[in-house]
C-alpha cells in the first residue's frame, strides 16, 4: 500500500514521485491543468471581458449573463457594503461564474465550486480577493443550504 505521507526528503525528484503517486491512487489531487479548472479559467475571463463597454458575449457565457440580475441580487445580499457596482470586476466575474454554479447549475459539490473561486482569485485577484470571494460565497452557501 502506497503511504499517503509526504516524504521527509524534500528533494524535488522525491516530491514529484510522491505528488504523481498520490493523484494516482484516488487522492484527488487538482491540478492547473484540471480540464474543469481550465474550462472555469475561460469563463471567468469571457465574463470579465464583457464586463467593459463593447465586449460582445461569448456563446459560453450566455447563460450566466441570463441569470446576472438573479445572480448580482444574491451578491449584493451577501456583501451590503459592497454595491456590485464597485466590486472589482475580477472579483465579480469570479463572483458570477461561483454563484451561478451554486444557485443555477449545481453540477458540482459547493465545496469545490468555493475551492475552485477561490483558487481564481489568488490567480487573477489581489491579496484580498480570495477572503472577500469566500466570504460572500459562504453567505450565499449558508441561505440556499
Amino acid at each position: 500500500m502506497l503511504s499517503m505521507q509526504r516524504p521527509e526528503v524534500a528533494s524535488p525528484g522525491m516530491c514529484c514521485m510522491w505528488l504523481l503517486r498520490r493523484a494516482g491512487s484516488g487522492g484527488k489531487m487538482k491540478t492547473p491543468f484540471d480540464p474543469r479548472h481550465q474550462r472555469r479559467i475561460h469563463i471567468m475571463q469571457a465574463l470579465f471581458s464583457n464586463s467593459f463597454p463593447g465586449g460582445v458575449p461569448e456563446k459560453t457565457v450566455g447563460d450566466i449573463l441570463a441569470q446576472a440580475p438573479m445572480i448580482d441580487e444574491k451578491i449584493q445580499a451577501a456583501a451590503p457594503e459592497w454595491p456590485v457596482e464597485k466590486i472589482a470586476k475580477i472579483d465579480l466575474a469570479v463572483l458570477r461564474l461561483a454563484a451561478y454554479e451554486l444557485l443555477v447549475n449545481k453540477k458540482e459539490p459547493p465545496k469545490v465550486i468555493i475551492d475552485e473561486a477561490i483558487e481564481l482569485a489568488k490567480t487573477f485577484g489581489n491579496e484580498a480577493s480570495p477572503g472577500f470571494i469566500n466570504g460572500v460565497l459562504g453567505t450565499i452557501l449558508k441561505e440556499i443550504l
